[in-house]
């Protein structure tokens, strides 16, 4: 497993390398630059081209590319150019904290609620129960989480003055955007979980336990539960780093000062060491996540590491 995991981290720092160099060209690529007409109406072209020389931009690409890597390697992801000259990580820091939240509200309650409907749907296939949990995945896979958060907003928010509709200045701010990107969750991880309880139901050793006279509750929970998490592993690295993350949308419709709304917001002004801070966040949190998840396999299914040791 040491030797796996250091493997695995020799190849994640490589990859890091590759998405850090190719972010760099691509942005330097896109038309317009962070000190555009367009974008500051009111800086003279004097002005214009000092700032160009104070951050580099008039310097050779190959130059501006080294120099660029060279503070990368040292931790630094640079001064953003629109925030008034924040430090990006200083910047990503201070907005991680409202995406981390509703993010892991979203995974707690999307895998809790998901498993055990899914859970209940297989072990009661073709009853009520299951044909319930179908019409709640194929609503949660269907409708897009923007116009969940639409209709929480003008029902719960407004006519019935349940919860805030929009901003960030209390807990209560994030129930709604939370409950917004856990439907989706909800839906793929109630799927998944009685497609894999069904098959898991049918196997030899299940129908042996049942054979024994324990109760079903104690053969779901005890033999079944164990063997059918293995694909939820599977789906749970993308999901958690995208809700952990933010998601671009749900935060723009609920005014939510984080990651995402900040990753909007610097493609606009092309401000392009945040962007680039953030890619490389984003790549380095998914990257790590899949590899929890690689270990977690082992640790769910013995047969994993038999192989690897083999």
């Amino acid at each position: 497993m040491k030797k796996f995991i250091l493997v695995r981290l020799v190849n994640i720092l490589i990859t890091l390398f590759l998405i850090a160099t190719l972010t760099f060209f691509l942005m330097k690529t896109l038309p317009g630059s962070p000190f555009d007409e367009e974008k500051l109406m009111n800086l003279s072209e004097e002005l214009r081209m000092e700032f160009y020389a104070k951050y580099g931009l008039d310097e050779p690409l190959h130059i501006q590319y080294f120099k660029y890597m060279g503070d990368l390697v040292q931790g630094d992801l640079g001064l953003s150019y629109y925030y008034k000259e924040q430090p990006v990580s200083s910047l990503i820091m201070d907005r991680l904290a409202p995406s981390a939240l509703i993010g892991l509200q979203a995974v707690v309650l999307g895998l809790s609620i998901g498993i055990i409907l899914g859970m209940v749907a297989a072990f009661r296939h073709n009853t009520g129960w299951d044909y319930f949990t179908m019409i709640i995945a194929v609503l949660g896979v269907s409708v897009p989480n923007f116009v969940l958060a639409a209709f929480f907003q003008f029902y719960i928010g407004l006519k019935w003055g349940i919860l805030p509709v929009a901003y960030w200045e209390s807990y209560d701010h994030s129930i709604l955007p939370t409950i917004a990107l856990a439907v989706g969750v909800i839906a793929q991880i109630a799927r998944f979980m009685r497609n894999e309880m069904l098959e898991v139901l049918q196997q030899d050793y299940i129908i042996t336990a049942q054979s024994k006279g324990l109760g079903d509750w104690v053969v779901l929970i005890r033999h079944a539960i164990r063997n059918a998490m293995i694909p939820i592993v599977t789906i749970l690295g993308p999901v958690v780093v995208s809700l952990l993350t933010g998601s671009l949308v749900i935060e723009n419709i609920f005014s939510i000062p984080g990651i995402g709304s900040l990753f909007v917001d610097s493609i606009k002004m092309n401000d392009y060491t945040t962007i680039m801070g953030l890619t490389l966040f984003y790549s380095a949190f998914f990257i790590l996540t899949m590899l929890i998840v690689d270990i977690l396999y082992g640790i769910i299914d013995p047969r994993i590491r038999v192989h690897g040791k083999e």
